[in-house]
């Protein structure tokens, strides 16, 4: 996850400037359907949905329960625990307010869409279209106003291709390019009419693979061939608009490594996505280096950090929630009508909730397990506290929340941003 943008800005939030109003006129328009992406004369980039303002209030949504691996995405439509017809996380989870880890009288069932909603969330990440219900999503949109940015993996982590996991997906073979493009095709087909599609995302860090013998990170070898990469995602992000003019492309990336090749040989890609782990202050360079090297506006597919510091042996919420409000706030400064590159369309915070699978035993929750170096208070990330709530002691998952100083901070923002939708 680790790349080039190296975050050097300090930074405050700036009311729409003068130069933006007075420089709004369209240079460039991607896409004539519901949503659309319109880049003005000062070279702001801007999203409008049905014609109206939006920019991404997002987060990953990927619950995972406390004693399972996430081995498909979307494991938690199919949670129901308590057996009553529904998904244990969306509607019938609960906030643990006294952190007792029981849930009390005085704590109601809430359930995860609604306090996403409160929060002011808008968006929600899905990585790749399994275990979806349609009338979970349709009730997210309708009921509680989020969308959904829906993505295929394109052969990360050999999905979609068919190749085996030791020989991981190769672009070059034209049996599993073809099998891929069937992926996403199904895909838009099945979903393209949903009300609360906003766009359509391909990959997850494609780039970060390669076939030399210790590069086995997403099992692809799209670094090793990026022109060849770089020409196939042109073709199904062509696919996808001929088959559904009113949704976006994206490709979701962890580097600039083949950014130039994006340039050059992928003119249909709309949005360029990044996972970004950077910085305390944000996200530095990234916003000027993605616009000089493609041209395209950029959704931060994911970012976050953990709140556990493993020098002390506990928590540290403060950081985690100002690190958060940074990484927003450069999010919005760099936006259209801001004082910035003009190229944000918002982003995905990683994640919702702490996933006791990533690091060591299944029902532990890790405190002494960096798996990565990275900008946190000890240098470490720990993936097992990078969540915007927390499972308590992990007896009441998957129905206990415990949400952290995060979630206040978020909330307060995407209520208080400027007039931002």
């Amino acid at each position: 996850m680790l790349n080039r943008f190296f975050p050097i800005v300090v930074f405050c939030l700036f009311s729409v400037s003068a130069y933006a109003a007075g420089n709004n006129a369209v240079i460039q328009k991607r896409g004539n359907g519901r949503v659309r992406l319109l880049q003005y004369a000062n070279g702001h980039w801007q999203m409008l949905v049905e014609g109206e303002p939006y920019f991404i209030k997002g987060v990953v949504y990927e619950p995972v329960k406390v004693g399972e691996r996430l081995t498909e995405s979307n494991m938690w439509m199919n949670y129901d625990f308590d057996r009553n017809g529904r998904p244990d996380t969306a509607y019938d989870s609960w906030i643990d307010a006294n952190l007792n880890n029981q849930r009390d009288d005085n704590e109601p069932v809430v359930g995860d869409f609604r306090l996403l909603q409160e929060m002011g969330a808008n968006t929600i990440r899905i990585y790749h279209p399994r275990n979806i219900k349609k009338e979970v999503l349709r009730d997210l949109y309708r009921r509680y106003g989020i969308r959904v940015m829906m993505g295929n993996f394109l052969g990360a982590y050999t999905w979609g291709s068919g190749a085996t996991w030791e020989k991981g997906t190769d672009y070059t073979d034209p049996l599993q390019r073809e099998k891929m493009k069937e992926d996403v095709k199904k895909m838009v087909l099945e979903f393209k009419d949903e009300p609360y599609i906003l766009f359509w995302m391909l990959g997850n860090e494609n780039e970060m693979a390669g076939s030399s013998e210790n590069s086995t990170l997403n099992n692809t070898n799209a670094r090793d061939v990026p022109e060849v990469y770089a020409r196939f995602v042109n073709e199904v992000a062509g696919m996808i608009h001929e088959i559904d003019p009113n949704h976006p492309v994206g490709i979701s990336n962890a580097s600039s490594k083949i950014m130039k090749y994006y340039k050059q040989f992928a003119p249909e890609i709309d949005i360029i996505g990044m996972n970004a782990y950077t910085g305390y202050y944000g996200f530095g360079s990234l916003w000027n280096s993605i616009k000089m090297d493609v041209g395209r506006p950029v959704v931060i597919t994911e970012y976050g950090i953990d709140c556990y510091d493993q020098d002390k042996g506990t928590t540290d919420e403060d950081f985690q929630a100002r690190y958060y409000r940074n990484c927003w706030r450069d999010m919005l400064k760099n936006g259209y009508g801001y004082n910035g590159a003009g190229n944000s369309l918002g982003g995905f915070a990683y994640n919702w909730l702490d996933s006791w699978w990533l690091c060591g035993a299944l029902d532990e929750h890790d405190g002494n397990k960096g798996a990565w170096r990275g900008p946190s208070k000890d240098s470490w990330m720990n993936d097992e506290w990078m969540a915007i709530c927390g499972q308590g002691d992990g007896a009441h998952s998957p129905f206990l929340r415990q949400p952290r100083k995060v979630y206040f901070v978020l909330q307060k923002e995407w209520r208080d941003d400027n007039g931002k939708k």
